[in-house]
């Protein structure tokens, strides 16, 4: 497996997003599949998206010269192959080897499955209007789309600007496991403050999701090309990539996109100390990182290596320093609680009217309501007396 596209660090100039903005096109050998990625929505709404993409002319995939090519690779075969799937009566078992080889190419390269994850669907794809401007909602658009529309646009965009105002706490992460190895008190309540200030922000912009982004329109026009091929009640048995010759052809099951693959909370879980009991759930979250892009989740396993900062903090007993602490247990703790409301009132409480869409069931195929609870909880138990 060549990882010559493989991150080898993460940057927390922008948090997670990729240092340069994502590319908004690839070159001219790759014209015919831009256009097709480009009409998606027409081709959704009506019956050619199956004939059209069969159609297309062999993926060029000797034409990839740089990293950020085979990010928008895999941001155009993602959309085009969940549109191939999700996008008729019923969902197709077997995906065309015109797409699904390119596809497996470029996942390998990426250190990724092949799958719409949440990288493709959020982190490398927004462009900004202004590039003196911030990265942040006003300013940044979808580079691709399935339907279209201003509910999917800012279901994803508020998840790009959640990741850009991560950054000051991210950039501190490590900072904090020093301060704390080292006993330098003040210090750590100084960083600290910076991650609840970064939290603060996060909320803020969380918040924000139901100015343009419609529960009824999410879960019946944005949320059904998402799902994946991993515990689906339609596709029991997984997707068949045809001509992949790695998997045998034999159906390989692999989860939908979700924000669970973001990696900004696990990274804070690993700095803070929160713990997971071990269970489906936290298998879930490990399972998650393969989602990731490698140095993402190098990072957060960078981050487990070393000793919490909730260890310090209780041996130290320094009211301040443990109020600080609590602000920024009790911040995440607050986030997850406005993702479980959210969940609750975009997926949980919809009328069910097609099956390939199930509200009982998560885009990454678990009961996400009792998962959702749980992280919430148990982030609620790491807080300091």
């Amino acid at each position: 497996m060549s990882q010559s596209f493989y991150e080898t660090k993460v940057n927390h100039n922008r948090g997670f997003l990729p240092t340069q903005d994502p590319l908004t096109r690839l070159p001219k050998p790759f014209d015919a599949w831009e256009e097709v990625a480009h009409q998606l929505p027409k081709l959704l709404a009506t019956d050619q998206v199956h004939r059209t993409v069969i159609d297309l002319p062999p993926f060029p995939l000797g034409q990839v010269s740089e990293r950020r090519e085979l990010e928008r690779a895999m941001v155009l075969l993602s959309y085009l192959g969940h549109a191939y799937v999700w996008g008729g009566v019923q969902p197709k078992a077997v995906l065309p080897s015109r797409i699904a080889v390119p596809w497996h190419n470029v996942a390998v390269r990426l250190g990724r499955p092949p799958v719409l994850s949440y990288s493709s669907y959020a982190l490398h794809n927004f462009f900004r209007l202004d590039h003196t401007r911030e990265i942040e909602c006003g300013n940044i658009a979808l580079i691709q789309n399935f339907l279209g529309g201003i509910d999917e646009e800012w279901f994803i965009l508020i998840h790009v600007d959640i990741e850009r105002k991560a950054e000051p706490a991210l950039a501190v992460l490590r900072a904090c496991l020093d301060a704390a190895e080292a006993g330098l008190a003040e210090e750590l309540e100084a960083f600290l403050a910076q991650v609840e200030s970064s939290l603060h922000s996060l909320h803020a912009t969380m918040l924000r999701m139901p100015e343009h982004c419609d529960p009824y329109i999410y879960y019946h026009r944005v949320r059904p090309y998402i799902h994946g091929w991993k515990n689906h009640p339609d596709l029991p048995d997984g997707l068949i990539y045809e001509g992949v010759a790695a998997y045998g052809g034999r159906p390989q099951q692999f989860r939908g996109e979700t924000g669970a693959q973001s990696s900004i909370v696990p990274a804070l879980d690993a700095m803070l100390g929160v713990t997971h009991q071990q269970d489906a759930l936290s298998h879930y979250l490990q399972e998650m990182r393969a989602y990731m892009p490698p140095a993402h989740r190098a990072f957060i396993e960078s981050l487990e290596q070393r000793t919490p900062v909730r260890s310090f903090v209780q041996r130290r007993g320094r009211s301040s320093l443990t109020s600080i602490y609590n602000a920024c247990t009790e911040s995440v703790e607050k986030f997850r609680s406005l993702h479980l409301e959210y969940a609750a009132k975009y997926i949980f409480h919809q009328a069910q009217t097609d099956p390939k869409n199930p509200h009982s069931v998560g885009t990454g195929g678990t009961p996400f309501m009792q998962y959702l609870k749980k992280h919430r909880d148990e982030t609620g138990k790491s807080r300091l007396e």
